[in-house]
This record gives C-alpha cells, sequence and structure tokens, in this order.
C-alpha cells in the first residue's frame, strides 16, 4: 500500500496534438508546465462529490420543505410517464 507521500508515475500515449495544445495553452494560462497542469486537472477529478442520501423525489422534497411543504409528494415508480400527452 502507497503512504500519503509516495508519488506514482503515469504515461498517457496517444494524446490527439489538438488536446496536447489545448494542454499547453492552459497551463500557459496558469503558469504552470504541462506536467503540473496535468497533475491539478487529475487531481481535481479525481474528488469523489458526496452522493445524495435520498432519490430525487427526495432531493425535490427537501429544497420544498423550506418554503412550508406540509404534505408529502408521492412516489411515481411504475408509472409510464408520456410526455406527449399533455
Amino acid at each position: 500500500m502507497l503512504g500519503g507521500d509516495a508519488m506514482a508515475q503515469l504515461v498517457i500515449r496517444n494524446i490527439e496534438n489538438t488536446v496536447k495544445a489545448r494542454l499547453q495553452c492552459r497551463a500557459r494560462r496558469s503558469g504552470r508546465s504541462v506536467e503540473a497542469e496535468i497533475r491539478n486537472i487529475s487531481s481535481n477529478a479525481a474528488v469523489e462529490a458526496p452522493l445524495p442520501a435520498g432519490g430525487l423525489g427526495s432531493e425535490i422534497a427537501g429544497l420544498y420543505t423550506k418554503i412550508g411543504l406540509e404534505s408529502g409528494i408521492p412516489e411515481l415508480r411504475g408509472h409510464r410517464v408520456d410526455p406527449r400527452s399533455h
């Protein structure tokens, strides 16, 4: 197992020339080397956002509880939705 101070090396092959050029531009704008810029991008991309505890309905209901929603929102599982019917 790697400790917190261990650094790994990664080789990326077959990068499109346009991608490489955009990375070089981005690195220049940030004042970093291309390698440092890719490290920064990779570190930011590897951070996992916490997943919501409930489903979409729970998230929506949570938004409305702050404005006085008192009754529950019925679940629509198993119902077919046809957007053309409206």
